[in-house]
């Protein structure tokens, strides 16, 4: 794979992953959306006015556009596999951004996603 179709793809993928950030920073403001008192409407009603949630949706529809760039010149079985280092990104940032502590089996994970991604990015 060439560097340039890499970048595009980890682009996507980098922006995939802040978008998830995004959507947990602003269910992090208004509290679970199902709720046992019957306020689920008035909660994903609120949930439309937190700043986060459209910084995530905005980051999902770039990563998309960036990503049918990627699509365009990578095969997908070589592309699609790249999408695991949004779990590599997540943790890392989720610790740092959210305070999301990890533990040693989900870093011991990571490292075998990253080899994979390695070893498909090589092929």
């Amino acid at each position: 794979m060439r560097a340039v179709d890499f970048g595009t793809l980890m682009i996507g993928v980098v922006l995939n992953a802040l978008a998830q950030l995004g959507l947990k920073a602003a269910t992090a403001k208004t509290g679970p959306l199902i709720s046992p008192d019957g306020a689920t409407w008035s909660k994903a009603l609120s949930l439309m006015t937190v700043p986060q949630l459209w910084f995530a949706l905005t980051a999902y529809g770039v990563s998309v556009l960036v990503w049918l760039v990627g699509l365009s010149r990578v095969p997908v079985s070589q592309a699609y596999p790249m999408l695991s280092m949004g779990y590599v990104l997540n943790i890392g940032l989720a610790w740092w951004l959210l305070g999301e502590v990890p533990n040693v089996q989900r870093v011991v994970g990571t490292g075998v996603i990253v080899a994979g991604v390695v070893l498909v990015a090589r092929s």
